[in-house]
Parts: C-alpha cells; structure tokens; sequence
C-alpha cells in the first residue's frame, strides 16, 4: 500500500476518518487511482480529466478527456450500480474481513441498517471479489487433501435422512479439494474425488518433481510418477511421517467448518465456493492487520457480480 494512504486501526477509526460519502470516496479514489484518474472506458490515465459539477458541487463524475466518456472511482468495481451508500459498503468491509469466521447477512443488516436481502447482496459481492484470480503454480512441499461440507443426518428431519453419509459420501456432502504450500491455501470445488479429479488438479497447479504429502486415499495413487509422493496412512493412526503431515491443510479445514456451522449455519452447493474463497481470503492474508486487509479488499474489488447472475 502507498505510505501516505490510512491503515485503519480499528472500526472506530474508520468511522471517525470517513464521516462522509465524500470523504469515502476521496479515500477509494486515492487508494485506486493514486491520485491520478483513471478512465474504465479507455484505461487513460491523467489528473487532467475533467471533472464534471452538479449545481457548482464536484460530487466525483469525470469525463475522460481522450474517450470522451463519463465515470466515477465505482464504475467497473463491486460498488457500480449500488445505491448502498459507500459508507455502509466500507463497514460491511471491514466488518467481513477482519471477522475471523465471517458475518451472516442478519447479522450485517442489523449493524449496517439494510434489509437482509441487500446484506446478502453485498456479502455475495465481497465474496466474488475475494477470490484468487491470480494463476497459482506451487512448488515446494505441497499438502493436498480433500473434504466434504454438508450436514449431518442427525439434524435432518426424519423423511429427508440419507442412509450411508459418513466419511467420503457424495449422497448428502459436497466435495471440496485443497492445496496448501508456504503458507498459502487454494481450494475448488469438485464434482468427485476420483483419481481423474484430484490428480488432473495436481497436475495443473503443482510444479512437477514437487514433494505433494497426501493421506492413503486411493484418488492418490499414481503420483508419484510425476511427484515425490509421501502417504500419510491415517487409516494406521499414522498422522506424522519423517516430518511430514497433512496437519496445515486439515486446519484450514477446521476453520471453515467451524465457520460455516457457528456462523452461516447452512451453505448450499451453489454457492459453496464463494465461502470458501472467503475462507481463503482471510488464511492467505492473516499475517495482515485488519487495516492492511480492509484495503487490500477496497483494491481488488474490480468485479461487479450481477444479482441475475448471482441467482441464476
């Protein structure tokens, strides 16, 4: 982050700094633009394009000076379209983020005063702009494992139980594939945890000759034509070998199910994903303090998601 742009120390600290939706938008614009403005029509960069009033008050519309076109510090991020004042956008930012296990869309409505509908909405947003939309390559000692996210038959009623749902059943769960290396988690969600699927993955994101540490399952087999392959045989109560282990990735797994469970309570498959990256978000940036974390999300938020899409 530039030197001269806040780190929020806290919640407080944001709300007393950005009191407006002027001083909100001064704020994105200098975290975005750097100062110099920057046309998503043309991509033209210049302190000289014109800045537009309304009744002799700049209210942040510019006309590109190359394009000709009309645009604000929201157009082609989360925020276009909204009529959420950026206020309550930054709040629920900064909330959503710095939670360890999230917010749910009550929860945000109450504190943000919105309906729970709009909450979703603008979660839904921040999830879909929270993604890696980087191209990873690992390397290195890689950890790959696999889990299922659903419920239990326990808490079902009655006529909607399924028979046989422990351990790697896809009757009631959805299954979800990782990779952690360095410090640093991926995940998708998958259709099976067949052999096909899981090494195709692999094979597409983990350099070749890399050390990739797996329990015993049998999706596993064949890696190590291509990999050093070390088996952890958790089915032998084996879960530490020559110092390798599975331990960092079933961690992560750890807190997403606490999260989904304490916080969100039910996902559905459709958007499954979305909490994930979420989920992902927060473990790839929690050596950041919360501050650091709010603007790096203001930065990347350069993905406007559609409701129709959203609901599609």
């Amino acid at each position: 982050m530039e030197s001269d742009v806040t780190i929020f120390k806290s919640l407080i600290h944001l709300m007393e700094t950005l009191q407006t939706e002027n001083d909100c938008r001064e704020f994105l614009e200098k975290l975005r633009w750097k100062n110099e403005p920057i046309c998503p029509h043309c991509g033209s960069v210049s302190e000289s394009h014109y800045k537009l009033r309304s009744k002799g008050r700049f209210k942040g519309l510019y006309k590109c000076r190359d394009c000709r076109n009309r645009f604000t510090v929201t157009v082609g991020t989360m925020f276009e379209g909204s009529h959420i004042k950026l206020k309550k956008w930054f709040l629920a930012i900064y909330i959503f983020a710095s939670h360890k296990k999230g917010i749910s869309s009550v929860q945000l409505a109450k504190d943000i005063n919105v309906t729970q509908k709009s909450a979703w909405f603008m979660l839904s947003r921040i999830r879909h702009n929270f993604r890696d939309k980087s191209e990873i390559i690992f390397e290195g000692i890689t950890q790959a494992d696999e889990t299922y996210v659903g419920g239990k038959n326990k808490n079902r009623n009655r006529g909607k139980r399924i028979k046989n749902t422990q351990g790697r059943s896809l009757k009631a769960k959805v299954p979800v594939f990782g990779l952690i290396s360095n410090g640093y988690v991926y995940t998708k969600v998958i259709p099976n945890t067949k052999g096909k699927t899981l090494k195709g993955l692999i094979n597409e994101l983990v350099t070749k000759g890399s050390i990739i540490v797996t329990d015993g399952w049998r999706g596993y087999r064949g890696l190590s034509d291509d990999y050093i392959h070390k088996i952890i045989e958790h089915n032998k109560r084996i879960y530490v070998k020559d110092k390798f282990h599975t331990n960092s990735i079933e961690g992560f797994w750890s807190q997403l199910k606490r999260g989904i469970i304490g916080v969100y309570h039910v996902t559905s498959p459709k958007h499954l994903s979305k909490y994930c990256d979420e989920f992902a978000f927060r473990f790839n940036t929690r050596k950041l303090k919360d501050g650091e974390r709010f603007n790096l999300a203001l930065v990347s938020a350069d993905d406007k998601l559609e409701y129709r899409e959203l609901i599609a």
